[in-house]
């Protein structure tokens, strides 16, 4: 990796200076840009992160809860090369899955560049190399690695007279405990696994959490019997057909959480793992929220028409006031805000080719992060992009010894 002055005019902001990156850039430090640096590491090719916070896996640290768990057993969560800690339990904590992210950088010598905010990346036809600017900076590749996933941003949605309410609303990514929220009303805004888990959290801290179910939404208990519901569901799909398996699903959930319906949590009618598929809707793992629910100390509301200065206003007539809104809202994608001209990915930041195949585009780009799979799918994409790109570097590389081999024997020969 060198240096040069940048005085080439092109549509890009001109930085302060250029740095021209020999092996990939890649885009984004959490998991998904540490697995493909960790892998091309291994296949002999060098690679550059940049990273717009100050530190790795920024979501997992800035902004989530802190009684997050790993919904997954650990084993289903690893990234490749370098498992989890032995000493680790099934569903390793937030800050044990932080530390694992922190061995795995430092075990692979991976030293992204912090601080390093992606402002626009284009590809460059007339070079035929990526230009990728930060607020400081340009660098230079002929691969780009996006990797900074499905959750980059927050998602807010626009709720009349969200503005007009007492004090800031709050997104889940900006929410910690329960224990700011003690003996409060709270309305919290979305059923997703955030959304539930944060209900429960303010459970525990005597506050009295009112649900909003907009939709219709899976919930599935997170053991059938001692065994992962999502590793029960991977090793049926390798024998029975997909719907079977929603149908199994489905009617041990029913046994095993009762009929959800009952709760005003009415189930959607394609199956969990088909709707997941077509949609990227997640199922709810169930980790205590529902008997919560159930005992009443969890309210279900319905979808929010209205909110106003002291509450909400909600599509049934009803009116109650709170004492704080949170928005379990999920997140979305931020590629298009920084990735120019690029056809390899959807207006709303995801890759136009589903899982298996969206990992590559064309002119050296790829993705990572975005297959609706977890983790899974992160490790299955950096092994691929990895092999790509290390055969494309060693057909390089030979090249150039070529080459090189050809100047010294022309000079042996003047």
């Amino acid at each position: 990796m060198g240096s040069c002055s940048c005085r080439e005019d092109h549509d890009l902001l001109q930085p302060n200076f250029c740095v021209w990156v020999h092996g990939p850039i890649i885009v984004g430090a959490g998991p998904s840009g540490l697995a493909a640096s960790a892998c091309l590491s291994e296949n002999g090719v060098p690679s550059l992160i940049l990273e717009k916070s100050d530190c790795i896996a920024s979501l997992w640290q800035h902004r989530t809860y802190d009684r997050l768990k790993l919904h997954l057993p650990k084993h289903f969560c690893e990234l490749p090369l370098l498992g989890f800690p032995t000493n680790f339990p099934k569903y390793p904590t937030k800050r044990q899955f932080i530390s694992y992210m922190e061995s795995y950088a430092l075990h692979f010598s991976i030293k992204p560049r912090f601080n390093q905010s992606v402002e626009k990346a284009a590809f460059d036809h007339s070079s035929g190399f990526w230009r990728v600017q930060t607020q400081d900076c340009e660098y230079i590749s002929k691969w780009l690695i996006v990797a900074t996933g499905e959750n980059a941003e927050p998602v807010i949605p626009e709720i009349p007279g969200i503005d007009n309410f007492k004090v800031p609303v709050l997104h889940t990514s900006m929410y910690k405990s329960g224990f700011e929220f003690k003996n409060q009303k709270v309305l919290v805004i979305g059923c997703g696994n955030s959304g539930m888990e944060v209900g429960l959290d303010l459970c525990r801290y005597n506050a009295i959490p009112h649900m909003v179910v907009r939709n219709t939404v899976h919930v599935l208990p997170r053991e059938m019997f001692g065994v992962s519901t999502f590793g029960v569901a991977m090793s049926l799909l390798k024998w029975l057909p997909l719907k079977l398996v929603d149908k199994f699903l489905l009617l041990m959930s029913n046994f095993i959480l009762g009929n959800t319906d009952e709760l005003g949590l009415r189930r959607p009618k394609t199956g969990p793992i088909e709707l997941k598929n077509v949609t990227g809707k997640t199922p709810v793992l169930d980790v205590g929220a529902l008997s919560q629910i159930r005992s009443g100390k969890i309210k279900v509301a319905e979808g929010v028409k209205e909110i106003t200065r002291n509450g909400a206003k909600f599509i049934d007539g009803q009116e109650m006031e709170f004492d704080s809104i949170i928005l379990a809202t999920g997140y979305r994608s931020n590629v298009p805000t920084w990735l120019k001209g690029c056809d390899f990915f959807t207006k709303e930041g995801l890759p136009r080719t589903p899982f298996p195949h969206g990992w590559k585009g064309e002119n050296g780009v790829y993705s990572i992060g975005f297959t609706g799979r977890g983790i899974l799918g992160t490790a299955s994409y950096a092994v691929k992009i990895a092999e790509d790109i290390a055969e494309q570097w060693r057909t390089i590389q030979d090249l150039n010894n070529n080459c090189n081999s050809h100047v010294i024997l022309l000079r042996k020969h003047e």
